[in-house]
């Protein structure tokens, strides 16, 4: 059996080495109390609860020790690996650790730590949508905010938002096309702000999949209580 004929394997790579700078915090946002549990508590567990997942490498800083007292990260499925500098060298990091056990066309979903809030009917959805796609894509929500272009202090002109939309995590990809292509960006130097923009840059077109606007980023104190609110809903 050739491995196109075999069905692909789910994988999830969180990036976790950040230190969170905005949240004005002397511990990773990650590690902040939410809820009575951990923001990355939160997350795991919720990617946990998809059984899909094979398994899920979480890319933490080396100096990071907040991680080893969390009962969550010592499940079966999940394996820790060294993060980098940026977001991009955590996912590669993680990416090359997969390349021993994962196919070229294993599913890999790359989902941000700080974002709590991922709903499981988002991430099935993700996954429904997208099985069958040659690239991949990413949950995203469509914007509803009007959006001005400005110069400095002053509104440039008023974008049509009607083809914009917020981009959310997960993002999920072919393993060795995602792995080529964050190679690729990386030792040319570009900017690569999420997995899809890596994607974009090496000529393919990943797709949209309608999530939830409640998963949000954590990235400032004021985020934290947002998240809050809509974990107490869902609940």
């Amino acid at each position: 059996m050739t491995e196109l004929e075999t069905s692909p394997r789910f994988f999830a790579v969180i990036p976790a080495a950040g230190v969170g700078k905005r949240m004005g915090s002397e511990i990773p946002k990650q590690y902040l109390p939410l809820l009575g549990k951990t923001v990355i508590e939160h997350t795991i567990t919720t990617l946990l609860a998809e059984p899909l997942l094979d398994r899920i490498i979480i890319a933490v800083s080396a100096e990071d020790t907040h991680w080893q007292s969390l009962d969550v990260l010592k499940d079966a499925r999940i394996e820790i690996v060294d993060g980098g500098a940026e977001r991009s060298d955590s996912v590669l990091n993680g990416l090359k650790h997969l390349s021993s056990i994962a196919s070229n066309n294993d599913w890999v979903l790359v989902h941000d730590v700080a974002r709590p809030c991922i709903a499981a009917s988002d991430i099935q959805r993700l996954i429904t949508a997208l099985s069958s796609h040659p690239v991949g894509g990413i949950l995203a929500v469509p914007m509803s905010d009007t959006v001005k272009q400005v110069a400095g202090k002053i509104i440039a002109a008023t974008v049509d938002r009607s083809q914009l939309w917020h981009a959310q995590t997960p993002q999920m990809f072919r393993h060795q096309l995602l792995l080529d292509s964050l190679t690729a960006g990386v030792e040319q130097g570009l900017s690569i702000t999420d997995e899809a923009s890596a994607i974009e840059l090496a000529g393919y077109q990943p797709e949209v999949v309608q999530a939830i606007s409640a998963n949000i980023k954590i990235t400032r104190p004021e985020d934290l209580a947002l998240a809050e609110h809509y974990l107490k809903k869902e609940g």
